[in-house]
């Protein structure tokens, strides 16, 4: 048993001096209020969730715009759109690339939904999703379903960018069908 604990105090030692973070904080739970944000999109355009109340939302962060599994993942919405907007869904996609690399990725793949930028980190940080590498910082490949009340819906932590959406729109179906009568 000592050993493990010894080999625990070492890679966290060097996480630790290799300045890596994952603090963030409370991890949300199924039911709790969604986390709201106010974020620039490829646009310039300012995004709330407050105003999609009412509506089923989709928000999945990403690490690095134009990179292999998020073009896979967001091109992999792109196609499944007219999917979710039958749903009655809205998809935010999320990282802390700016605006103008979000503009460039979103033009480069023909993206219809907006991409957020969380440049400080501070909304991936509300989600539980920020990672920090020393003075770099970058979104996990985490989603939440939000529901019209605003409240999460469900929690994907391990994502595989190929099959998401198609998981994403699996369970938006279930959710609206509501729990199953006995």
């Amino acid at each position: 048993m000592e050993k493990p604990r010894k080999l625990l105090a070492y890679v966290t030692g060097l996480l630790i001096a290799g300045g890596l973070s994952l603090a963030h904080a409370e991890p949300l739970a199924v039911g709790q209020p969604a986390p709201n944000f106010d974020l620039k999109d490829q646009y310039g355009k300012t995004q709330r969730l407050s105003d999609y109340q009412g509506r089923w939302v989709v928000v999945y962060f990403y690490p690095k715009d134009d990179t292999p599994g998020c073009t896979t993942e967001a091109c992999n919405f792109r196609d499944d759109i007219l999917h979710l907007q039958a749903l009655k869904a809205e998809v935010f996609g999320v990282s802390v690339d700016s605006t103008e690399s979000h503009a460039q990725f979103s033009k480069k793949y023909g993206l219809p939904f907006p991409l957020l930028s969380d440049a400080d980190g501070a909304t991936a940080n509300a989600y539980g999703c920020l990672k920090s590498l020393g003075p770099f910082k970058m979104a996990q490949r985490h989603s939440f379903i939000i529901d019209p009340k605003g409240r999460i819906a469900k929690i994907y932590r391990k994502v595989n960018a190929d099959t998401h959406s198609a998981q994403v729109i699996e369970d938006l179906k279930a959710l609206q069908q509501g729990p199953a009568k006995s």
